[in-house]
């Protein structure tokens, strides 16, 4: 929100006062206090019938640094309330001298200026980062409604990221940015997942801790500031530092909740009935016998919202008409191997047997009278369920157990933007912070009533919308994008930006949800979309079985589907590396190559895992551009390799695409490309890319618990590459990528094969001279 008007002036009807005279600073236990006066204080006259503003600065845990702003401490604060988790053993240390009193946390520090007008700059590892300082931070009235507003220093050069998932462009400086959940599809300025934490390209990271609306002004009222505000009383951020932006995301997934581990069998190749079509039993099958018929790999049927009698969502039966026998076709399609989800809201509609037992029971948020909130989008007369409402949410969890009972294995958690704001909780919740909050106790009650009756490690959602702390029940999908080249850009673009805002893992609608895609972008969408987090075909009034489409594209799903399967080994690592430090699966180059500046600006492209580039293609052409850093890579699919550190061309057929791997990498190829769950360290592949002199490369193989089975270290010193496998005697072999032959092998067999030299140990350690 713009205070201003223009640099010098504010606009009519703005009051703002700024904090200016440290008048006291108080330390109590590694906080400190400063009250501060909104003018110069010369004597003690100028104290009187004036403002003062409150800046309280701690650390919640080490290398984050806390900033709450107060005027009147009295106002009644009511939730929700994100969940912080803060370390009560934690204490930041405090320094002072004349001019300048610091607050330290880990490698973060806050610096208070004291005189001769007030302050506040962060540093990490003594290099400064951002900071406020005189007409910065703002107590406004806005033709009387109060706001706090707070601008960060921007410098020369330095982009911006994140705040959640967002299709506008990738880097958000010149943006304006409202922290508010919508149901606006993927081509416009609204998002599904809306997350106030930033990113910065300069290595640290800002968390505004408000649930309700918080307006960005991303150098678009200051231009060399980030500008954010709220209404009312006070204001609360976190500055998050860290020696990486990698330790960025660590440290705020720290603080906000890291993502759980999704199960291994959500990997793999999702397809659904799609939206509006016509579909029962025997359409169901039809589909599952044609993948079979053609031999691409299913591992997920999804039922979309038809799965229930229209007009009833949710009422959670199935449609009698389309599936007399559900517990039947569901015994049926799981003996085939497949695991079942089903489409859910937390909408109630009117003619649903249980709104009327619901509105009975106090489970429907209310109006103002008393009444149940109703209206008639989406669903005629639907009602919203209060999760603030202990009762409600086990009553709502108790159907979704009935369905698991069932077989069913997941649900996708569709909604959950469209929450009103004139409305009254059971709990007694700020309904305009429950507006974005809501999708978090939505999506918290469906991953728990999951987690409880699968147990760990096998509950997993398929969510459209998230606030911060939403990480924590994985996966997200993109939402309503369109068959169209556009669309699949936009798409990648918001998944970006969601892996820089503390998610995990990301999916979205292969082809595009809206229309149907011609084949071209079909196939196209097809290598995008396998190689991703998560991968489902959907649509809305079509069908999305590739041989609808052509019969090249039969075969392009099924290569790049036994593709991903094969490289179950290492994306699972990734998937428990990002439960672990809060780091996407899918990311954005930056993330991985901080130090070239080209990096920042990419979002064609993106780095699966650590070690795997992958470029989608966006035109009928063919034409594959996009960037490689510095080094050596090498095509996964061709074995073609390329000097980095410059932009590449090239044309793709619709069986390739540009999948490089980097160098230095010691990359597990699993045995089983039919499914993605399996024992990823029997009879793994080691491919070793070129290992430079003195260089180290690891792979880390887990089982499906994620639980650590082997690792493998390859270490160069000269000509000599020496390879060690521990932690199972499981068979395994290793490929040295790009070497014909060796002087000398001990520890293996060794045999030239056109990838490499293929080695099949003997022995724990292998050592070739070449």
């Amino acid at each position: 929100m713009k205070f201003t008007d223009g640099y010098w002036q504010i606009r009519e009807g703005v009051d703002m006062q700024h904090p200016v005279d440290v008048r006291e600073l108080k330390e109590n236990n590694g906080k400190l206090t400063a009250y501060m006066a909104t003018k110069p204080i010369n004597i003690k006259g100028d104290t009187l019938n004036g403002m003062m503003l409150t800046a309280e600065i701690s650390s919640p845990i080490p290398d984050v640094i806390k900033v709450r702003w107060v005027h009147h401490a009295g106002v009644k604060q009511v939730g929700p309330e994100f969940e912080i988790n803060a370390d009560a053993n934690h204490t930041a240390t405090v320094d002072h001298d004349e001019q300048y009193t610091t607050l330290t946390s880990g490698g973060l520090q806050a610096r208070i200026r004291k005189s001769p007008t007030w302050g506040l700059e962060f540093f990490q590892n003594g290099r400064k980062m951002t900071g406020t300082a005189h007409k910065a931070a703002a107590y406004v009235k806005d033709q009387g409604k109060p706001y706090f507003r707070e601008m960060l220093d921007l410098g020369v050069g330095e982009q911006v990221y994140g705040l959640g998932e967002r299709f506008t462009p990738f880097i958000k400086n010149g943006q304006v940015v409202d922290s508010w959940n919508e149901d606006g599809g993927t081509s416009s300025e609204q998002a599904y997942k809306n997350v106030p934490f930033y990113l910065s390209s300069a290595g640290y990271g800002v968390f505004v801790n408000h649930p309700e609306r918080v307006s960005f002004e991303v150098g678009s009222e200051v231009v060399s500031k980030v500008g954010f505000s709220v209404p009312g009383e006070h204001l609360e951020y976190f500055i998050v530092g860290g020696k990486t932006l990698k330790d960025v995301l660590d440290n705020y997934t720290k603080l906000t909740g890291k993502p759980a581990l999704p199960p291994a069998w959500s990997f793999g190749l999702w397809l659904t009935t799609s939206f509006t079509t016509d579909y029962d039993e025997a359409t169901v099958n039809s589909f599952i016998e044609g993948m079979a018929e053609r031999n691409i790999p299913l591992h997920v049927f999804h039922f979309d919202c038809f799965w229930m009698k229209e007009y009833e969502w949710c009422n959670f039966e199935w449609d009698a008409d389309m599936f007399p026998d559900p517990e039947g076709m569901l015994r049926r399609l799981k003996e085939r191997g497949l695991r079942i989800c089903v489409w859910i809201n937390s909408y109630i509609g009117q003619k649903s047997a249980l709104f009327q037992e619901g509105m009975d029971n106090g489970y429907l948020v209310r109006k103002p009278d008393g009444s149940v909130w109703q209206w008639d989008k989406w669903q005629a007369g639907m009602g919203l369920v209060d999760f603030t409402n202990p009762d409600a949410t086990k009553w709502f969890k108790g159907h979704l157990k009935r369905l698991m009972d069932m077989g069913v294995d997941c649900f996708k958690t569709d909604f959950g933007e469209r929450i009103p704001t004139d409305v009254v909780y059971f709990d007694g919740s700020d309904p305009e912070k429950m507006h974005n909050y809501y999708t978090q106790l939505y999506n918290k009650a469906v991953f728990e009533v999951l987690e409880e009756n699968r147990g760990k490690n096998e509950a997993m959602l398929f969510a459209r919308s998230a606030t911060a702390g939403g990480q924590q029940f994985p996966v997200h999908w993109g939402g309503d994008c369109s068959a169209n080249y556009d669309s699949m850009a936009e798409s990648l673009r918001g998944g970006l930006s969601l892996g820089l805002s503390g998610f995990g893992f990301w999916s979205h609608d292969i082809s595009g949800f809206e229309r149907t895609a011609p084949p071209d972008i079909y196939k196209r969408w097809v290598a995008f979309g396998m190689l991703s987090s998560h991968s489902r075909l959907h649509g809305n009034e079509s069908y999305r079985v590739p041989w609808l489409f052509d019969e090249e594209s039969v075969d392009v799903l099924r290569y790049f589907t036994e593709l991903k399967s094969s490289l179950m080994p290492y994306l699972f690592n990734h998937a428990v590396e990002a439960t672990e430090k809060g780091v996407p699966m899918m990311r954005a180059m930056v993330l991985e190559f901080p130090e070239d500046p080209t990096t920042h600006y990419l979002d064609r492209q993106y780095m699966l895992g650590e070690n795997l580039l992958v470029a989608p293609i966006f035109n009928t052409e063919g034409t594959a551009k996009y960037y490689v850093p510095a080094g050596k890579w090498t095509s996964l699919i061709d074995g073609t390799t390329v000097e980095g550190g410059k932009w590449v061309e090239e044309q793709h057929g619709y069986s390739s695409i540009p999948l490089l791997v980097r160098p230095n990498t010691l990359l597990a190829i699993g045995s089983n490309n039919q499914k993605p769950d399996y024992d990823y360290a029997d009879n793994v592949t080691l491919h070793l890319f070129e290992l430079a002199d003195g260089a180290t490369a690891t792979a880390v193989i887990h089982d499906l618990n994620g639980k650590p089975q082997a690792t493998a270290t390859a270490v160069r010193t000269g000509g000599t590459i020496e390879i060690s496998y521990e932690g199972t005697d499981k068979p395994w072999q290793v490929v040295l990528r790009g070497i014909g032959q060796a002087a000398a092998v001990e520890g293996a067999e060794s045999v030239q094969s056109q990838e490499g030299l293929k080695l099949a140990p003997f022995a724990s350690k292998i050592t070739v001279n070449l």
